[in-house]
């Protein structure tokens, strides 16, 4: 899911550009057939438009007000309605538009670790071919291309990403003589040192309901969460090598660093706020959580470096939330909706958004170019560059994570109810049945 929808502490996935008033040619974009249920192609009327609607939403509406005159401006008798929803309510929308096509949206606002659920419930267009003419995905990051791809076809088009780093106070670490460590293994002796000298922060803040600041560790340490074998996902949790991810996660919970009465239960955003007020010398925060830390008692005593990982010099693989937009299967203007799609996903829009929103843009290129000019981005894009990874993209992800399977797991552990091969190997079980299924 995105690191996302929410600018506070939430900011997928987690969480997650929007458009570029591209001088494409009157040709309509083509598109894959993709099957029986689509609609038609019509070149005039009214093109209903969902994103998600943001805390603070006059930036994202100023951006796509914008590309929407430019696109009207182009296509006569061409009228683009945009609605903002709560992204809590993302669900029970599309439910509501896959009933009744007759209200459904042209093109879509969604969460990454959402895109294969929709495909498996004929919901999004396959937009393959347009992807892949449209001459500005050269410079798509690889993972962000992942996330809109399901059995290599590819179902939308990436509209920011967002990812974690390792925030840290620059005045605690003065006073008590400390660097940014260089290692997991160090992570962990600065933050218990951190716990010792002040018995009244965490070390590091770090939560059992906190998934996607835990994977890092299970990715650094060479372990995946699944794997696609013969065509289907076998879960690889309980694999030696994500074993020994989990153990260094859980280890850090205890008297001497985040004891596992308050810090169990703790999500990313309590996480987050507990660095945020004062109460961690660390933390695994997004660059979606800027704005939070920023405008919090800490402000101008943090600083941001990638999560390290195993050996010195590299650098932990990061969760790569984010959102993507897509153009709904049964849309009546397939190519104005794809045109659309591609205008509120281009390069010149995604620097806008992250001018006016912090939004991280999807390519490569472009996410250079805004790093030059923010260093505070820095390490995030370092992170993205060496490479984030994703969740498994199957429709049973959906499931998995609604039934909190990796906390579960995580707590189990770390409130002593079960060993990590235990644990690992109960969660590994209840994947394999989401998979199965």
């Amino acid at each position: 899911m995105r690191p996302s929808a929410l600018r506070l502490l939430s900011r997928p996935a987690a969480v997650l550009g929007l458009a570029t008033a591209l001088a494409l040619t009157g040709c309509a974009p083509s598109t894959s057939s993709g099957g029986a249920e689509q609609g038609g192609d019509d070149r005039t009327g009214t093109l209903r438009v969902w994103l998600f609607r943001e805390v603070d939403n006059a930036p994202k509406q100023r951006i796509v007000d914008d590309v929407v005159a430019g696109f009207e401006k182009q296509h006569d008798g061409v009228t683009v309605d945009v609605q903002y929803i709560p992204v809590d309510s993302r669900a029970e929308k599309m439910k509501g538009a896959l009933n009744d096509p007759s209200s459904a949206p042209d093109v879509v606002e969604f969460g990454n670790t959402d895109t294969a659920g929709l495909v498996e419930n004929g919901a999004l267009l396959d937009v393959t071919d347009a992807f892949e003419e449209w001459d500005e995905t050269a410079d798509t990051d690889p993972t962000a291309r992942q996330s809109v791809t399901v059995q290599g076809r590819v179902y939308g088009a990436p509209l920011f990403v967002g990812v974690r780093a390792l925030y840290y106070r620059t005045d605690v670490f003065d006073d008590l003589g400390l660097e940014p460590p260089a290692t997991l293994d160090e992570l962990a002796d600065t933050a218990r040192r951190i716990r010792q000298e002040r018995p009244q922060m965490y070390g590091i803040a770090v939560g059992g309901s906190y998934t996607y600041g835990a994977l890092p560790f299970v990715w650094a340490h060479g372990g995946e969460v699944a794997e696609k074998r013969g065509g289907a996902w076998t879960a690889t949790i309980d694999d030696a090598a994500a074993r020994k991810g989990v153990t260094a996660y859980t280890d850090l919970f205890g008297p001497g660093n985040c004891p596992p009465a308050t810090c169990a239960q703790m999500g990313g955003n309590d996480t987050v706020e507990a660095f945020a007020n004062g109460k961690a010398g660390m933390v695994i925060g997004g660059d979606f959580n800027r704005e939070a830390v920023g405008n919090s008692e800490v402000a101008g005593s943090y600083d941001v470096v990638p999560l390290p990982g195993v050996r010195e010099g590299e650098i932990a693989p990061a969760f790569a939330g984010g959102n993507n937009l897509g153009v709904m299967r049964g849309t009546g203007h397939r190519g104005l909706a794809v045109d659309l799609m591609r205008r509120l996903a281009g390069k010149e829009t995604q620097e806008r958004l992250f001018a006016e929103m912090g939004f991280l843009p999807t390519f490569t290129d472009t996410r250079q170019q805004v790093a030059a000019e923010e260093p505070f981005v820095e390490p995030f894009v370092r992170t993205l560059d060496v490479g984030a990874k994703f969740v498994p993209a199957t429709p049973a992800w959906s499931a998995i994570d609604a039934s909190q399977v990796l906390p579960t797991m995580f707590q189990r552990v770390v409130s002593g109810k079960q060993d990590v091969p235990g644990a690992t190997g109960a969660a590994a079980r209840t994947m394999d049945e989401a998979f199965a299924r």
